[in-house]
């Protein structure tokens, strides 16, 4: 599944993780994506949506 929020266009960042030595490596964020299926543009599509993206949805109904 692609990690990417195809309403908000949200995708993965890069970092560092740091230990408690201060040791950093280098590592992915990844958001938190689901497949739904959503009205969207006035049709029902099986689209990838991150969980923000779910709630504002929520929060305007």
């Amino acid at each position: 599944m692609a990690q990417r929020c195809e309403i908000c266009g949200k995708g993965p960042l890069y970092g560092h993780a740091v230990s408690h030595s201060k040791h950093a490596v280098n590592r992915r964020f990844m958001p938190n994506i689901t497949k739904r299926t959503l009205v969207h543009d006035g049709r029902k599509q099986k689209i990838n949506v991150c969980a923000g993206c779910l709630r504002t949805r929520n929060k305007q109904k």
